[in-house]
């Protein structure tokens, strides 16, 4: 047989077994057993490190990704990328991808794992909707001025002088931006607006200089409740990180106590404190659903949010009657269907 034909030959199934693996259920440990033979037969057989090398190289913007160095890994497609087995893979908080171990999938809300379910949660378990990864590693944090931003913390802690120093610094940009869009900075209506700006920004941002635990302030009760407590209409002003423009709306809250309340008033300050900071809508009413959540541990939360942005009223598509809604449903309200509509119900939704 023609050596050159059997090389081609045997390239053009290489694919084939690629995406083979790629369609094909498998179970952690053949993963990983296949994942530790694509390893060894390439360091021990020439002819196929000769092939190995042939192998596609994945876009530079996927091949540092975790997630897909992982997926990688269990295929005979990228097996030099990361050779570790599926079930190992790493932990990725930024974006929102935490691999779940088959023992305690779901255990957080008293369901057992499903024999569909691969490391990652992919498939839908037997509930009315899966759990989002992000749920199993909660990113509460009760001093609440490390996530998702940085510098909070001196912004607390500065004196009086230091936070005249930084309003003055702001003011000084301000000013600039003023000449940059042709305005002279020096005529009698703009003279102070620089600083007045910067004042109103850091008001408008005063939800960075705030805490989980000094808002909630220990006003979390043990009473005999396990029905629906609604907190709806809380009016909702914040600013859009991509534009710097404001978004506002109404955020209604809803929850299952499991023994435990909190007092009403601090749904709607735990509202206010994670709106008060550069935002996306979706990440507010996250935040705020994973607080309560990690505040009470009840039985399931509910947040919904209507808002309607500036930055696709004023500019952009410029449409002033879109409303955008978004939703975080956890324990019970994400599982159970009937719960879930009581609760839009009650909102009127």
């Amino acid at each position: 047989m023609d050596h050159t034909a059997y090389q081609q030959t045997d390239f053009a199934a290489q694919p084939i077994r690629s995406l083979a693996n790629l369609n094909t259920p498998s179970t952690p440990q053949s993963l990983s057993r296949m994942t530790q033979n694509d390893v060894m037969s390439s360091a021990t057989a020439p002819e196929q490190q000769q092939e190995a090398s042939a192998l596609p190289l994945p876009p530079p913007h996927l091949e540092t990704n975790p997630l897909f160095r992982s997926i990688a890994a269990s295929t005979s497609v990228y097996p030099h990328l990361h050779p570790r087995p599926l079930q190992d893979a790493p932990v990725d908080i930024k974006n929102a991808i935490v691999p779940v171990q088959p023992q305690t999938r779901f255990q957080l809300n008293g369901h057992e794992p499903t024999k569909t379910l691969d490391t990652y949660g992919a498939h839908t378990p037997a509930v009315s909707r899966p759990e989002s990864p992000f749920r199993l590693a909660t990113p509460v944090d009760y001093d609440g001025l490390s996530w998702p931003s940085t510098g909070t913390r001196a912004r607390l802690d500065e004196s009086e002088e230091e936070k005249a120093a930084r309003v003055k610094k702001m003011a000084g940009a301000i000013q600039t931006l003023l000449e940059c869009i042709g305005e002279d900075p020096s005529r009698e209506g703009l003279l102070a607006t620089p600083e007045r700006y910067a004042k109103a920004m850091l008001f408008f941002t005063k939800g960075y200089e705030e805490n989980l635990r000094d808002v909630v302030n220990n006003a979390v009760f043990t009473e005999d409740a396990d029905e629906l407590v609604i907190v709806k209409d809380i009016e909702i002003y914040s600013l859009c990180e991509h534009h710097l423009v404001p978004f506002t709306g109404k955020m209604h809250i809803g929850y299952i106590p499991n023994n435990q309340v909190i007092g009403l008033s601090k749904l709607a300050r735990i509202a206010e404190m994670y709106s008060r900071r550069l935002q996306v809508q979706e990440r507010l009413t996250k935040q705020v659903a994973l607080a309560i959540s990690e505040i009470l541990k009840p039985q399931g939360v509910a947040v919904v949010m209507e808002s309607t942005h500036m930055c696709m009223v004023m500019r952009g598509v410029q449409k002033s009657g879109a409303v955008t809604t978004t939703s975080c449903m956890l324990g019970k309200m994400r599982q159970a269907a009937k719960t879930r509509e009581e609760f839009l119900n009650l909102i009127k939704r």
